[in-house]
Parts: C-alpha cells; sequence; structure tokens
C-alpha cells in the first residue's frame, strides 16, 4: 500500500523508528507496537480509503487486534474525506480530522523568553524524569495506573529515539523546572529514509506546556527552537506538525510561519461508546 498522506508517513516513521511491526496489505497497513500495547495509535489499521457502506473494517481490526477494548482505524489522504456517514455510524467511530501544517523556515517568536527560562535538549536522567512529571501534570492528579505505565513508556522509547540520534527533545526550564517540551524527529534526516519520507521530512510530537506555566511564550519559544535545530544542524528540509484545527496551539505555530497542507483522518471507537 502506498501512503500518500505526509501526517501518516511521519506517523509511520516515528513508529518503524521506534521498533513498532509495519505489516503491509493491499488494501490496508496493520500497525503494531507489542512494547506498548495500551497506545492506541501505535497498534491501528491504515485504511487505503475512506470507509465506504458494506465494507467490514471491524472485522479486519477484531482479526489483527483480538481482544482489543477500542477501535483505531487511520484514513490514509490528504483531504480530511472521514467516508460514508452511514458506515461511521454503523462502527460506532467518532472522526478526529487534523490539520497537517508544513514550514521550510521559521519565524522568531514575538514575546522574548521570560526571565529565568532555558531552552535547551534533554540530556540525562533528571531531565527525563521532568519530562515524566511534566506529562502527568498534563493528567491531573489520579490517572490510572495503566495510563501512568502508558506515560512512561513513552517517554522511554522517546528518550531512546534521541539517544539513538533520530532527533531531540527540548524542554523549556523555569528556574531550573520543566515547564514546557516538544521533540522533533526524522528518520530519513538522522538515518536511512523509510516509507517514502524521501529523507527531508522532521516531525513534531508533544509540544506541551505545564498549566500553571501556559500563556507566557514558552511552547512558541520550545517549538521554534526545536525547528532551528532540526534545520540548521540536522539539515531537515520539512518540518511536520500535527494540530488540533480547533485547539489555540495551531495558532502558536502559524505565527512561527506553519502552513496548513493537509488534513489526516482518525477513527476511533473507545471502550463504552
Amino acid at each position: 500500500m502506498k501512503v500518500i498522506s505526509l501526517g501518516f508517513r511521519t506517523d509511520l516513521m516515528l513508529r518503524a523508528m521506534a521498533g513498532s511491526v509495519l505489516e503491509d496489505r493491499p488494501d490496508h497497513l496493520v500497525v503494531r507496537t507489542p512494547a506498548n500495547p495500551a497506545f492506541r495509535w501505535g497498534n491501528f489499521v491504515l485504511l487505503g480509503r475512506p470507509p465506504r457502506s458494506g465494507d467490514r473494517w471491524e472485522a479486519v481490526f477484531d482479526a489483527e487486534f483480538p481482544g482489543a477494548a477500542y477501535l483505531a482505524l487511520g484514513v490514509d489522504g490528504t483531504d480530511g474525506d472521514t467516508g460514508d456517514a452511514a458506515e461511521l455510524a454503523r462502527l460506532g467511530a467518532t472522526a478526529e480530522v487534523s490539520t497537517v501544517l508544513t514550514a521550510d523556515r521559521l519565524v522568531p517568536p514575538a514575546r522574548p523568553l521570560p526571565a529565568g527560562t532555558e531552552v535547551r535538549p534533554l540530556a540525562g536522567d533528571e531531565d527525563w524524569a521532568q519530562a515524566v512529571g511534566l506529562r502527568r501534570a498534563l493528567d491531573g492528579p489520579e490517572p490510572p495506573e495503566e495510563h501512568r505505565l502508558f506515560v512512561e513508556r513513552r517517554v522511554a522509547e522517546t528518550r531512546r529515539l534521541c539517544e539513538a540520534g533520530h532527533g531531540a527533545w527540548f524542554g523549556a526550564f523555569v528556574d531550573g523546572r520543566m515547564r514546557a517540551g516538544a521533540g522533533v524527529f526524522g528518520h530519513g534526516v538522522f538515518g536511512a529514509g523509510v516509507l517514502g519520507n524521501g529523507g527531508g521530512a522532521a516531525r513534531y510530537q508533544n509540544v506541551e506546556t505545564h498549566p500553571g506555566f501556559r500563556g507566557r511564550g514558552l511552547a512558541s519559544h520550545v517549538v521554534h527552537r526545536a525547528g532551528r535545530w532540526a534545520l540548521e544542524d540536522a539539515a531537515a528540509r520539512t518540518l511536520v506538525i500535527v494540530a488540533d484545527p480547533g485547539y489555540h496551539a495551531i495558532r502558536i505555530y502559524r505565527k512561527l510561519g506553519f502552513e496548513d497542507t493537509e488534513r489526516q483522518v482518525q477513527l476511533t471507537r473507545l471502550p463504552g461508546e
């Protein structure tokens, strides 16, 4: 299956770098991440076209992931087509349409970096422990144990990718504490090209700001610093970031020079739905 979506090509690039198993079929692709079975978008089916009436993609998913309590189907494409509405209703799936933005150069943040703040790559056990702490601050006071384990596995995976030379994770440290962060990765940039990446795309991951430190411009500086590193130090040609079109963060990316390029579709049914 030839994947045309830049959003999904870079998603698959990240999964391949992290050691996920990609299984190609004539009209779909199966992605498995045995090391983190709770990661829905590490364990999903990517469809070659939007679902239509008469399709039985839930049967395909159930056969590939027996016992999974959820349904996760990606839809390859660039225009945000979610497929037949009646078929989505039959599946009980919710469609999430994200905006894929790209840039080949960035505009510096309009606001200066706040006093007492340093933006730098993460390095060492203490920094990565703070990355886990930042994620937990975003999750609230009492996340389920399964989710806490999921977060620890995801951060550990990210650290392995960085230490293997596939990218870097940048943090904004306010008085020595990590209050915002984001990663940028590129298989074609830092290693062999894969899945049509073309050797030049660098993909952002998890732009995050501590709830108590929002509105200070930290995310803008982290995204800009990470992108500058990818373009200047790692020779990336295109920066790729995926955003919720209804969330305020997309305005930050556009102000930094990102432009809307595609729309990416994910179909999900969670337990109890």
